[in-house]
């Protein structure tokens, strides 16, 4: 390992110290992510390896979650559970994770065009930018701190492929969009945009045979594939919830003041302006951005064109962010599903981290000599690192364990979301219910055992039959069998299942089953990832980490 790298992996640390501290950062969603930690860890340590029912949401009635929520985090969260690390610590953990894999790339994708002092320069304007501090100590966004993590990587590793071909990056290219779009799937939608025009650019631009844009086709398609577990259900069946839609773009357009100047707090970004939370590009990075264009001004044609491509990407994202593209965001439907505008800066400060390398690597070039240039690296490492000291830490600490979350009515008795968001359609009032299943007609009675959290044995008996409800919410493909074959179920007025027993003694199994949408999504990205680890048996890696170290 070299100098260079280490030197980004400290100061990628040393930006995440905060996270080292006990107790959990008081942020929008962190608490929030707890709960789904632990909702994720249940179903997926009783043996669902793809778990999509929240077993405890909605007053014990469940909730299809993690059909619709990404779920890297949650993995990565179970898997250090596994390994005896609170929920709690695990949060923390996933963004110095990211937040380390998003330096370090960040690194190498920046290096293929500045060498090693230009991608540090890259790396600590991309690591200390305000909005990635935004979203680990104010927003707790973990899935977008995961997407930006990734976001360099896929970029690096597109880049190596348009440049060679080699095999080996296409597979890179794959399982890294595959991991942004697992990581968040509102910013995987945006970084596959962004990177698709880069991609295409490139391509163009350095009139490239045709087998490298089937090559990098074939990635994005393998991409895809990979991840078709979570993104296809998600929106193919969008249709069976309710109250994704609660966020209007139109009213979280950032003021221009606000992207320029610097400002920090823990509101959101449609409250009071006195504490809203910061929406600034960053000092530094503005800097860098008014720099560049200079140079691009002065050197003209002597400017690779990537360079290019990356500043006109700025203004662009820029102008997208402001009020005067709402008639773009109302025609275009895509970027609604964005949410909120100021979601861009996620593109921003890859971009001037990108244009910071650049501007290195031309000072470095130039006839500027001893302390001078000595001088301006310093400043280069320095500024923005001092420029955002104050918001690489949280105000203060919740000294408090999972068992509180886990136990808090506002935190569990809902869908775990804004609005209760991802409530399924059929829901009405929702009461807790005293008993799993309860009896509604007929004489008799029932017993269960709960197997798995989505799998319950039952036992009736009855003279004339029995017509029983689940305290458990209705969702296709919840299904009762009664030796084997199906029972139908239906939902009542609130969304609770109902079905009806024979007379007798009856044994029956009522489990989560994939719906047709699922099962052919999982069978996609199972084919795809053998695809994956085939390429991996079979390639020959020296020539990546030769390029690497």
């Amino acid at each position: 390992m070299n100098k260079y790298l280490i030197s980004v992996l400290l100061l990628s640390l040393f930006s995440l110290r905060a996270l080292f501290h006990s107790g959990l950062p008081p942020t929008h969603d962190g608490e929030y992510h707890v709960i789904r930690f632990y909702e994720f860890f249940k179903p997926l340590s009783s043996g669902v390896l793809y778990p999509r029912w929240a077993l405890d949401l909605n007053q014990g009635m469940g909730a299809p979650l993690f059909n619709y929520v990404y779920p890297l985090p949650n993995y990565f969260s179970s898997l250090l559970h596994f390994l005896g690390v609170s929920f709690v610590d695990s949060f923390k953990a996933n963004f110095i994770a990211a937040g380390v894999l998003g330096s370090v790339f960040m690194y190498f994708f920046s290096r293929i065009y500045f060498r090693e002092i230009g991608a540090v320069v890259s790396s600590i304007f991309y690591t200390f930018a305000p909005y990635k501090f935004l979203d680990v100590y104010i927003r707790g966004s973990v899935g977008e701190v995961w997407a930006l993590g990734f976001f360099p990587a896929l970029f690096w590793a597109l880049t190596r492929l348009m440049e060679k071909g080699n095999t080996a990056y296409l597979s890179l290219s794959a399982v890294f969009l595959a991991m942004i779009i697992f990581s968040h799937n509102i910013l995987a939608v945006m970084i596959f945009i962004f990177s698709a025009f880069y991609s295409l650019f490139y391509l163009i631009s350095f009139r490239k045979e045709k087998i490298y844009f089937v090559k990098v086709l074939s990635s994005y398609l393998l991409g895809l594939s990979l991840s078709a577990v979570f993104w296809i259900p998600a929106i193919l069946e969008k249709k069976y919830v309710r109250g994704l839609d609660i966020f209007d773009f139109r009213s979280n357009f950032p003021e221009v003041y606000q992207l320029l100047i610097p400002s920090w707090g823990s509101g959101f970004s449609s409250g009071s302006l006195s504490g809203q939370m910061s929406l600034q590009v960053g000092v530094a990075n503005l800097l860098v951005v008014f720099l560049s264009f200079l140079v691009l001004i002065k050197l003209r044609k002597k400017i690779k064109r990537e360079i290019l491509f990356f500043a006109v990407s700025f203004l662009v994202v820029l102008f997208l962010m402001t009020k005067k593209s709402l008639f773009l965001w109302e025609s275009v439907p895509l970027l609604s599903y964005f949410q909120f505008p100021w979601r861009l800066l996620s593109l921003e400060i890859f971009i001037t981290a990108f244009l910071a390398g650049f501007l290195w690597r031309v000072m470095a070039k130039s006839k500027i000599k001893g302390r001078v240039k000595t001088f301006i690296f310093v400043l280069f490492l320095v500024l923005p690192v001092l420029l955002t000291l104050g918001y690489s830490r949280p105000a203060y600490y919740h000294d408090r364990q999972e068992h509180y979350y886990t136990t808090k009515a506002n935190f569990i008795s809902g869908t775990n979301s804004p609005g209760n968001s991802f409530n399924t359609i059929w829901a009405g009032k929702i009461n807790k219910q005293s008993e799993k299943f309860e009896i509604l007609s007929g004489e008799g009675k029932i017993n269960y055992k709960e197997k798995k959290g989505n799998l319950y044995e039952l036992y009736s008996q009855s003279p004339n039959g029995l017509k029983i409800r689940a305290a458990i919410m209705y969702f296709p493909g919840w299904k009762l069998y009664l030796d084997g074959t199906e029972v139908k179920i239906i939902p009542d007025s609130n969304g609770q299942i109902l079905f009806e027993t024979p007379s007798g003694k009856n044994s029956l199994t009522l489990r989560l089953e994939n719906t047709p949408i699922q099962f052919f999504s999982l069978i996609l990205s199972l084919v795809s990832g053998a695809l994956v680890i085939t390429l991996f048996l079979r390639l020959d890696y020296t020539i990546i980490k030769r390029r690497l170290l």
